[in-house]
């Protein structure tokens, strides 16, 4: 037990260049204050002790900001930067060496029984606010992009971001495909539609104005 708190703790000095101490980090660090409950709840948890899991979880839950489920399976040296908003649903499984940032949903869909909850393979990075969303697997070495909303599988070794998530990144090669990361702007939308139409009537009093210039030339020769 004793050796995985030490992982723990040397894992947040690898992956975090704020921590300066081992008293700073393991007293100020909720990620590893959740960490470390859901490591106590998990264990009452397989034991058959459910709401007494469920008490220590929603205990860290109070005092982190994190949510993690006693059901939930987390390998090894998983850093939590931050964390707050953070949910992890309970049939989740998370590999060796992932990172999850602030507000990050490993949940449901609302729809399935069972599995129901995402897995994350080795060395996954779920960047802030993202949400991971059913049973889907994310291959090992990949990374979701803030704010991403992923429902589909992700090989291993890519890249993915948008909502709906889409792979912008495969084996450290872009894939080609023309991603919109813009925002819909109305006002932008109507300002151009009224240049537009400016434009057009201008063209149009050019093409009267001609008309009629040449309407008055005929009569003056006419008068002649």
């Amino acid at each position: 037990m004793f050796k995985r708190m030490k992982e723990d703790i040397h894992c947040i000095f690898e992956q975090d260049p704020a921590a300066r101490s081992t008293f700073e980090v393991v007293l100020t660090y909720s990620g590893l204050h959740a960490i470390w409950s859901h490591r106590v709840a998990h264990a009452l948890y397989k034991r058959n002790f459910r709401f007494l899991a469920r008490v220590v979880s929603q205990v860290s839950r109070f005092f982190t900001g994190i949510e993690i489920h006693p059901g939930a399976v987390i390998g090894r040296r998983l850093f939590i930067d931050h964390g707050m908003g953070v949910v992890i649903g309970e049939t989740c499984e998370i590999g060796d060496d992932v990172t999850l940032y602030q507000g990050v949903t490993l949940g449901g869909t609302g729809k399935e029984g069972g599995k129901r909850h995402p897995t994350l393979h080795n060395n996954v990075l779920v960047a802030s606010g993202a949400k991971v969303l059913g049973s889907i697997t994310i291959g090992e070495n990949s990374k979701v992009g803030a704010g991403s909303v992923i429902l589909k599988e992700v090989p291993p070794n890519s890249t993915v971001v948008g909502i709906p998530g889409k792979i912008v990144i495969s084996n450290g090669v872009r894939v080609k495909d023309k991603l919109d990361h813009t925002l819909p702007d109305p006002t932008a939308d109507e300002i151009k539609r009224l240049e537009r139409q400016i434009q057009e009537l201008q063209l149009r009093t050019q093409q009267l104005e001609a008309l009629n210039g040449k309407k008055g030339d005929l009569h003056e020769h006419s008068t002649l």
